[in-house]
């Protein structure tokens, strides 16, 4: 059932992640993947916060645990789009997106992770 579970989580988190990316790219008129980056962060803050509340604080029970963490969470962010979408750039010749890209996603990524973590730990 688990497995089951996971691949309903993956569904919604991958659709969640079309409609996220499309509406950016949407607003933001295309040209940077604004989009990725969005859903890298967002999901990057989501997953900090899940996993505090759940595997540290024990607020979600651990049956939902791999449907969110790993089916949902996992489907919505997409490292591969990312890099791909910045060899993209590189071939494209734009260098200083490309690195603004990989950097931002990363560092953004990171204090998003630490600062979910940071909320799902308050008591």
């Amino acid at each position: 059932m688990t497995l089951v579970l996971v691949g309903a989580g993956g569904a919604f988190g991958a659709i969640s992640r079309y409609l996220v990316d499309g509406w950016v790219a949407s607003a933001t008129g295309g040209g940077f993947p604004w989009g990725t980056l969005v859903v890298n962060v967002s999901g990057s803050f989501v997953l900090g916060l899940l996993f505090a509340a759940s595997v540290e604080r024990g607020v979600l029970s651990p049956d939902i645990r791999a449907p969110i963490l790993v089916g949902f969470i996992g489907a919505y962010t997409t490292f591969s789009t990312l890099t791909l979408e910045t060899w993209r750039l590189v071939e494209d010749g734009s260098y200083v997106p490309a690195i603004a890209n990989m950097g931002g996603s990363l560092i953004l990524g990171l204090v998003a992770v630490v600062a979910g973590l940071m909320i799902g730990r308050l008591a």
